[in-house]
């Protein structure tokens, strides 16, 4: 029996499933489906609140934003007596550009909850360079934009959402302006719209080389104004809260974990949004931030929500080497220095340590052209010369130009002896951004009742097989603004049995097994971490094969085995949780489903390269689907660890 889900035009087939434990299976095809918004009746009922507990705001003054990025809100009490459970009208998982933005817009309708894994500011936005781009020229136009994302997407991207996103766009860059975003400006006034790869436009706004960051500041401050927001920081997300509804699947919440005072919170409510960002920790080397560890992709397949894409791994073409720098840094990276696509926009070029120009010899656009293209033809440079790292110059252009254009690349290199006014800076490519995730239609729904996706953790149809550069936080601007209305209706018509909270086992901290029971588990699961970690990269990286692919399927599924067991052993039960373990578990789901989807598809498209299938296959030009699925071959980080038959 099939559960027919209505999108657009067009239908997705998804198997009966047993939600009793879900495993994680190759992801197969399915020529009939488009990215299209899904019927709204498909998914109008919802699970939800009849009435809140009160939250009462501290009376204290809201904190000034400054340099170190202050928690904008607490939360003075408790919903329940016990605390341990609180109401809201709306989720928010995750603090970057889509879940602030959207958190900001469905306060208008009711309490809102934004749950954040780390700091407030701490998200992939905070650390974007380059700026978004919207077309804001005269001499640009809608349709143009739409052609460069298609073609950078190697013809995988869904054409209405891209028109929609295309369209869009500028008034979500002015309502930003509104809020107090400041983007930097020319002599004649108007905005600095600036070029990158794969643009045939000017027209990236930008705020020097730290454009994420101004975006998360102005949202940050916004959010400490409203009266109906309330940040949780430091409170991982564990596992999406679903039950079932005749042949349907609801979301009526998430269990948390403070990770500061070691305490299971559940927050139940009417609407979740996940925005929880990608997953670059699944390589050794990448620009994310440490909390992009694919929360939100693996809870949502756990959860039985469908996932799509996951082969299209975009690899930043020019993440700092530190290896070539004079004064290398004195400790390893958390997570590697982006040296934004602006750089080569502004007229950057690209020498291997011969001191050769080498990207014409792979495309006609060199340095221009789109990321992919860019970061295999690197690859194979490294590889041919068996070198580590090129170079990429700026220094022919005005000292003056450089420095305020990119002061914050400037005075990084400048911190380990390298002066990029003068001297080329080393690059290489390092894992950046995922462009499949959790297949959401025109406002962000999921197959999964009230559940909404925004920003990196979701695939909408407009990346297809690589993102066009500063597309990102267009796209989660975009959709966080079109999944409010949905959401909203959601809110007002839904109701909540009360009966069912107690039907999930709660997560708990294994406190009562001392310090040295932790210690083992966390010791061996960061081993095991930096063991997947490696593995992804020698064998999932920028040019795959199916043998390497098949070679990390195998060994990733004996890793995890290792692990599960040495876990059991120890004494480790399933409803136990600690951060370095869930996050572990996440890790695992996602890098099993990029290898499947990898595996999948035999041909080589944008981010997929592989040199069993070299050439584009027109009729392969299809999204790749990861259906939820059936127990076949189930392992414990492929389960919701509190699902109940309810």
């Amino acid at each position: 029996m099939a559960i027919c889900i209505p999108i657009g035009s067009c239908k997705l087939f998804c198997r009966a499933v047993d939600l009793k434990l879900q495993g994680c299976k190759r992801a197969q095809w399915d020529a009939s489906i488009a990215f299209k918004s899904c019927l709204q009746d498909a998914f109008s009922r919802s699970y939800g609140l009849s009435k809140f507990s009160r939250v009462r705001r501290s009376k204290t003054s809201s904190p000034t934003i400054n340099e170190k990025w202050r928690t904008p809100t607490t939360v003075t009490s408790a919903c329940l007596s016990d605390g341990s459970t609180k109401y809201f009208d709306f989720i928010v998982i995750g603090s970057g550009v889509a879940g602030l933005r959207y958190a900001l817009e469905v306060a208008k309708h009711g309490s809102v909850a934004v749950i954040t894994k780390a700091e407030p500011h701490e998200s992939n936005t905070n650390y974007a360079q380059g700026g978004v781009s919207a077309v804001l020229c005269p001499s640009d136009s809608v349709e143009s934009h739409v052609q460069d994302t298609i073609v950078a997407g190697a013809h995988l991207c869904d054409e209405e959402t891209v028109r929609v996103v295309c369209t869009e766009g500028p008034d979500r860059i002015k309502e930003l302006i509104a809020m107090g975003a400041s983007f930097d400006h020319g002599e004649d006034g108007n905005l600095h719209l600036a070029r990158e790869g794969g643009h045939s436009h000017r027209r990236i706004v930008h705020a020097a080389d730290m454009t994420g960051r101004e975006i998360e500041r102005a949202l940050l401050e916004a959010v400490v104004r409203d009266p109906n927001i309330f940040v949780f920081e430091h409170h991982f997300a564990i596992d999406l809260l679903t039950s079932e509804d005749g042949s349907d699947i609801v979301c009526v919440g998430v269990d948390t974990l403070n990770a500061e005072t070691l305490e299971v919170t559940r927050f139940i409510s009417k609407v979740t949004l996940l925005a929880s960002g990608g997953a670059g920790h699944m390589y050794p080397s990448t620009t994310n931030p440490l909390v992009a560890t694919g929360d939100g992709i693996a809870m949502s397949h756990r959860a039985q929500a469908v996932i799509s894409n996951m082969e299209f791994v975009q690899f930043h073409p020019t993440a700092l080497a530190d290896e070539g720098l004079p004064v290398r840094p004195d400790k390893p990276r958390e997570n590697a220095f982006l040296i934004t696509e602006a750089v080569r926009g502004d007229g950057g070029i690209l020498y291997n340590l011969g001191m050769e120009r080498f990207m014409p010899l792979y495309d006609e656009r060199a340095e221009l052209a789109p990321r992919d293209v860019v970061a295999r033809s690197i690859d194979d440079q490294l590889k041919k010369r068996n070198e580590k790292y090129v170079l990429l110059d700026i220094s022919h252009k005005p000292r003056e130009n450089i420095l305020s254009h990119f002061p914050n690349i400037a005075a990084e290199c400048l911190k380990h002896g390298l002066d990029i006014t003068c001297q080329p800076i080393p690059v290489v490519p390092a894992a950046h951004y995922i462009c499949g995730g959790v297949r959401a239609g025109l406002q962000g729904e999921t197959n999964v009742r009230g559940l909404y996706v925004a920003g990196e953790v979701a695939c909408t149809g407009l990346h297809g097989a690589n993102r066009l550069a500063s597309n990102s936080l267009l796209e989660a601007l975009v959709f966080a603004r079109r999944a409010v209305e949905p959401s909203v209706d959601h809110m007002k018509s839904s109701s909540f049995d009360s009966r069912i909270l107690n039907k999930w086992a709660r997560p708990f901290v294994p406190v009562s097994l001392g310090n040295d029971f932790m210690s083992r588990i966390i010791s061996m699961t960061n081993d095991i971490r930096k063991q997947l970690q490696l593995i992804m990269w020698k064998y999932v990286g920028i040019v795959r094969s199916t043998t390497r692919l098949e070679t990390a399927e195998q060994k990733i599924s004996k890793l995890e085995a290792t692990w599960e067991e040495y876990l059991f052993h120890q004494g480790w039960e399933p409803t136990m949780v600690a951060l370095e373990v869930c996050e572990m578990r996440n890790l695992f789901c996602c890098a099993k489903l990029v290898v499947s989807s990898a595996i999948t598809r035999q041909e080589s498209r944008g981010l997929h390269y592989t040199i069993d299938f070299p050439h584009l296959e027109e009729s392969k030009r299809l999204p790749t689907i990861i259906f939820p699925c059936s127990p076949i071959k189930s392992t414990w980080s492929s389960r919701q660890l509190h699902w109940q038959p309810v």
